[in-house]
């Protein structure tokens, strides 16, 4: 799109900062990188004997056949069973069945995914048996994106588009429907893997990718808390790129070209 590498610097404004597979010719977001963090688990305290658990082995990773539906993504898929290496690594064990193009996925495909019986009974057991909280209230001026989490959506364009829409109500974050599915088919025909590797960004080192074709520091100046730091995760890619049309337009409604 036409000045994409000539965008300002981000300002501090009242929108969350912080969170995007063959390029469409998209739009490009430019902006400083800033990094992500990550805490490390305390080790636990010892208990009395008498109170203290046989520890297990770890379990190693086991395999699975995945068969690919309307709406699945390698990157949704990884997620999904906590694959080590993400979807590149997916991609990689599953490359002579999916082919050169990793966005090439269709339904009915058959996939290997590399997962552990820990984590898989852990995420099975965690939706089945813990109880629904009641959403918190903002408190200070601070919202939370459970409640669009809570919500159950189809795994497609309609379905991403619409919880990102309730992350952004959440959020005060700007944008219809409308205004994001027409940008969204402009900037990516719909396909979440979808990456830019022949434009000036690309050139610079920071393809447009995703749904809405934002460049990674630009992804990451305008991630919006409670979503993936994927930036090829559809509804982390539809909301930071909102988040920043929103500051640099008011709204990704007021976006009808390259932006």
């Amino acid at each position: 799109m036409a000045g994409r590498g000539k965008h300002r610097r981000p300002r501090t404004t009242p929108l969350t900062r912080g969170f995007i597979a063959v390029g469409t010719g998209g739009a490009a977001l430019t902006l400083p990188l800033l990094g992500a963090t990550h805490a490390s688990a305390a080790e636990p305290q010892s208990a009395p004997a008498a109170a203290q658990s046989v520890p297990q082995a770890a379990q190693p990773a086991k395999s699975l056949t995945y068969t690919v539906v309307k709406g699945d993504s390698l990157a949704r898929i990884a997620d999904k069973y906590d694959v080590s290496g993400g979807w590149k690594q997916l991609y990689k064990d599953n490359r002579a069945a999916v082919g050169d193009d990793p966005k090439l996925i269709h339904p009915g495909l058959k996939l290997t995914v590399k997962t552990t019986k820990t984590s898989a009974a852990k995420k099975t057991a965690t939706k089945s048996s813990a109880p629904a909280k009641p959403a918190a209230k903002p408190a200070g001026g601070v919202t939370q994106a459970t409640q669009a989490s809570a919500k159950s959506y189809p795994d497609n364009l309609d379905g991403w588009i619409r919880e990102a829409l309730d992350i952004m109500a959440q959020k005060g974050i700007p944008g219809s429907y409308d205004g994001i599915y027409r940008n969204v088919m402009r900037e990516s025909s719909g396909n979440p893997l979808a990456i830019n590797n022949w434009d000036s960004n690309a050139a610079k080192g920071t393809p447009s990718k995703g749904l809405l074709q934002t460049i990674d520091p630009t992804f990451q100046a305008y991630h919006v808390d409670g979503t993936s730091w994927d930036p090829y995760d559809p509804v982390a890619n539809i909301t930071a790129a909102c988040n920043y049309a929103a500051d640099r337009y008011g709204s990704i409604d007021n976006v009808n070209g390259p932006y």
